[in-house]
């Protein structure tokens, strides 16, 4: 098996245990590097295993149905595997603080967000080292009617 079809299945195998639903927190262990960095705009970045941890365990107690999935096959190359996804979830827990324009207005407000994203992971000697991605931040604040709807003008 080559190093990238390898890459690929830990990849696939993280996005199944860890922006699955159900979470399972053992795959940060399991999978991640001990200096396991994950960062999207959204969110900001989020080093070392703990601190990671920490973000998920929040993130679905304020959204317990929050799910990602792949929406196309992965491209791999040495180290580097490229995924896109699609995925999303309704807060029907606390309010979730952790968004670049503050925190939603109370808890269970009910809002769904639904948005995509590219990651781009890298596996270094069969674990995650770097997971930086980017999201459609934008569509998933106005869902949550954090910023309002853009008006179009044509």
């Amino acid at each position: 098996m080559s190093k990238e079809t390898q890459n690929k299945a830990i990849v696939a195998e993280w996005f199944k245990r860890f922006w699955g639903n159900p979470y399972d927190e053992a795959v940060i262990d399991e999978l991640g590097a001990d200096d396991l960095t994950v960062f999207y705009p959204m969110h900001g970045p989020r080093k070392g295993k703990a601190e990671v941890k920490k973000f998920m365990v929040e993130f679905r107690e304020a959204f317990p149905d929050l799910n990602f999935w792949g929406v196309e096959e992965m491209v791999a190359e040495g180290d580097i595997v490229v995924a896109r996804w699609d995925g999303g979830g309704t807060n029907t827990g606390p309010a979730f603080d952790d968004l670049p324009v503050g925190a939603l207005p109370r808890a269970n407000t009910g809002k769904t967000m639904r948005f995509t994203g590219t990651s781009w992971l890298e596996v270094r000697d069969g674990k995650i080292v770097n997971e930086p991605g980017q999201e459609c931040a934008l569509a998933a604040l106005q869902q949550l009617v954090l910023i309002p709807p853009i008006e179009r003008t044509r």
